[in-house]
């Protein structure tokens, strides 16, 4: 169903875009307006009104937050036995910067997009697309649809939970950049346990003289990543 058509989108240079939209989206924008802003990205930003250029950065910042509450939700409902450590790095990876982009041109973003001529001047620019046309999506038709537009058209087509999921994070590497950052001091010290009769190998992750964290595995290199994620969610990094 068709469902309101604003006249001037069936008879005029719009309605191509207009056309295009339905493909991506799966429902006719209503105001047209909302996602040429989406998808006007600051490099060839000239008009300004009141100190703010006309391109897609507000819509960006809404559609950030709404994207990340519609993450969040799914989340919760899709792993009801998982904390909260789990859940905030699922959704961090889920709205990286890397998987948004890849999202974003798996969409066709870029083929909207209008930007200046080089390319690779803004790294981010077609995830930021996506977050600005959520925002869009937003405020043309509401919480309900654009809900329905993440999860239905980009969750469940182009992103494999289960796949991300079972990809390895590189707690150690994280905690190790962090330190180096912030001027600590981080080490990972083997040690037994008397009372034990087995072949683990039992790791502290010592932070600036002090035990953090302690993990154990037959494989020493898996026990000092188990310890560097415990880490990491203790010390909130």
């Amino acid at each position: 169903m068709i469902g309101f058509i604003p006249f001037s989108n069936l008879f005029s240079e719009n309605r191509k875009l207009w056309r295009s939209l339905h493909t991506l989206l799966g429902f006719y924008p209503r105001n047209l307006s909302l996602y040429k802003l989406a998808f006007s990205h600051r490099s060839q930003s000239k008009d300004v009104t009141n100190g703010i250029k006309h391109s897609n950065e507000r819509l960006e910042y809404l559609g950030d937050a709404i994207l990340g509450a519609v993450i969040a939700e799914m989340l919760f409902r899709k792993f009801p036995f998982k904390d909260e450590g789990f859940l905030t790095e699922m959704r961090s990876r889920l709205v990286s910067r890397d998987h948004l982009k890849h999202l974003a041109v798996k969409l066709g973003i870029n083929q909207f997009l209008k930007k200046n001529n080089n390319p690779d001047s803004f790294r981010n620019m077609y995830g930021d697309a996506l977050e600005a046309l959520i925002g869009a999506i937003y405020m043309d038709r509401g919480y309900a649809v654009v809900r329905k537009f993440i999860l239905q058209r980009i969750i469940e087509h182009h992103v494999d939970l289960e796949a991300i999921f079972s990809t390895e994070t590189n707690f150690k590497s994280r905690i190790l950049n962090w330190a180096q950052r912030n001027k600590h001091t981080v080490v990972f010290e083997t040690f037994e346990d008397e009372n034990a009769n087995d072949k683990l190998i039992r790791v502290k992750l010592m932070v600036n003289g002090q035990e953090v964290a302690t993990a154990m595995d037959f494989v020493k290199k898996k026990a000092e990543q188990i310890a560097a994620e415990k880490a990491c969610l203790q010390l909130q990094i």
